[in-house]
């Protein structure tokens, strides 16, 4: 019971320091105030089975920044274990193994002989495309001598002038590569790079650089909890941002920016307007801890 009610203590006092209550806790995650406060109080009979316990446990440690391994692990002689005989019914339903139909088996017992036949087929075309080639030069080379004898034409003047068009055409060509390449230079110098360089679990880390301005903006798409801090720790911003509103921070003099979600599908992050790709599927991790590390360029 004394872990129990340590575990409980816990949580509340996570649940206290990110400002919620426990009405904020049950929009957040869904599960109903009453097994929240079940979970506080170490009351578990009046859940619906060992897996809700354990379940319900990892979507409070998410809603308020616990990791919920460490928790299980840490709590693990009183937490509930989860037993093959609550698992859905239907998992024991699922056919194992299923039978090829007959007609199935006959095609694969004869296609060994349809790719010998294709095999055979294509050797004998590739034969016949060879030796209809080798006989062509001979035939080629007399046409064009006779061609030849028949032009009574100077084709030096003709030789001269396309060979002096080329080499004017590959001028020309350089020139607009060397353009090519300083507009492209020029585009890489003031084009930023916004890139993903590490992901584990909920925690993903983005390197900025290739600008001087850092300017972060959080659109809500919904009702989510967002918390924002800075490198060193300090909070900035906390609190849920209502549907189509948006919270902007200027980090331009910070070296990292660490954004807490709720509800990662309701919410969009901009790095000076560059909309931020989630590394890690927000519908399938609602709780997501983003961290972007900032080189300011010089």
């Amino acid at each position: 019971m004394f872990y129990l009610t340590e575990l409980g203590n816990r949580l509340k006092e996570a649940r206290e320091t990110k400002g919620l209550s426990l009405e904020d806790l049950q929009e957040l995650t869904k599960i109903q105030k009453r097994y929240l406060i079940g979970i506080e109080e170490g009351n578990y009979s009046m859940m619906p089975g060992k897996f809700y316990v354990r379940a319900f446990i990892k979507q409070y440690c998410e809603a308020v920044g616990l990791d919920s391994e460490e928790i299980f692990e840490q709590y693990k002689s009183e937490v509930p274990s989860v037993y093959s005989e609550e698992l859905p019914e239907q998992l024991s339903r699922v056919q194992s193994r299923k039978t090829i139909p007959a007609g199935d088996s006959k095609v694969v017992e004869m296609l060994p002989k349809i790719l010998a036949a294709v095999l055979v087929i294509g050797a004998a075309i590739l034969i016949w495309v060879l030796v209809n080639n080798m006989s062509k030069p001979d035939s080629d080379d007399k046409k064009s001598d006779k061609q030849n004898e028949a032009v009574g034409y100077n084709k030096s003047d003709e030789f001269n002038n396309k060979e002096q068009e080329k080499a004017d055409n590959k001028q020309d060509e350089k020139k607009e590569d060397t353009s090519d390449k300083k507009d492209d230079a020029v585009d890489e110098k003031t084009q930023q790079e916004l890139a993903v360089i590490s992901t584990s679990g909920k925690n993903s880390t983005y390197e900025l650089k290739n600008t001087d301005t850092f300017k972060l903006k959080v659109t809500s798409k919904g009702s989510p909890w967002v918390g924002i801090k800075n490198g060193e720790g300090k909070l900035l911003f906390q609190g849920t941002i209502s549907n189509n509103e948006s919270q902007e921070i200027d980090f331009t003099n910070e070296k990292e920016a660490v954004i807490n979600i709720g509800r990662a599908y309701e919410t969009e992050i901009f790095v000076n307007d560059e909309k931020l790709e989630y590394s890690i599927s927000p519908t399938e991790v609602n709780t997501q801890l983003v961290t972007i590390q900032f080189t300011k360029a010089e």
